[in-house]
This record gives structure tokens, C-alpha cells and sequence, in this order.
């Protein structure tokens, strides 16, 4: 396997130094291969805003992810609270029953 540029090794990796991917009716060069003389116009600056985009995707990612836990957190500390008041309210009302009964009872003696 002698064939520069091949699909599984290129003869290069930079997007700018290949040439379109268009079929081509010679077998001595496989298209797609590199060529040394071929650029497209403002390349550069898309690739350039290509990948400072694709550097910034785990860091949204990260925030997209941290924003959820939050708000997870928030939902869970929430229903912590409900719980608790809940709780409070049914021991004060045992309470409330409670002091009930005896001045029931005081004041039948």
C-alpha cells in the first residue's frame, strides 16, 4: 500500500492543503489527495472561528450541565423544606390536640 493520500492516511491532516473532494477520471491520484497549491478563500477565518467554537463547547457544556445540577439541587432542597413543615405542622396539631384534652378534662373536674 503505496498510495499517497490514502482515506485511512491522508497525506495530510490540514483542511486548507486538500484539494475538493470531486471524482476524478485519472488513477494515478486518488481524489481528495493533497495539493500543495490549493487554498479557498477565506478558509482562515472560518476555520479559525470553527475551532475556537469547538475550544468553547465543553466549557457550555460544562456550564449547560452545572446549571442543571443547581436547579436539581434547588428542587431537591425545596421539597426538604415542604417535608419539614409538613412534619411540624402535624406534631403541632397533636400539640394543639393534645392541650385541647386537658382543659376539656380540667374543666369537667
Amino acid at each position: 500500500m503505496n498510495a499517497l493520500g490514502t482515506i485511512d492516511r491522508p497525506l495530510t491532516h490540514d483542511p486548507l492543503k486538500q484539494a475538493p473532494m470531486t471524482p476524478s477520471t485519472t488513477s494515478e491520484q486518488p481524489s481528495g489527495s493533497a495539493v500543495t497549491d490549493f487554498t479557498t478563500p477565506g478558509a482562515n477565518i472560518s476555520r479559525q472561528n470553527r475551532t475556537r467554537e469547538m475550544q468553547l463547547i465543553p466549557e457550555a457544556l460544562a456550564r449547560a450541565h452545572m446549571h442543571e445540577r443547581m436547579r436539581e439541587v434547588d428542587a431537591e432542597r425545596q421539597a426538604m423544606r415542604l417535608i419539614a413543615a409538613r412534619r411540624m405542622q402535624r406534631r403541632a396539631e397533636r400539640v394543639s390536640l393534645r392541650a385541647r384534652r386537658a382543659l376539656a378534662m380540667a374543666v369537667m373536674n
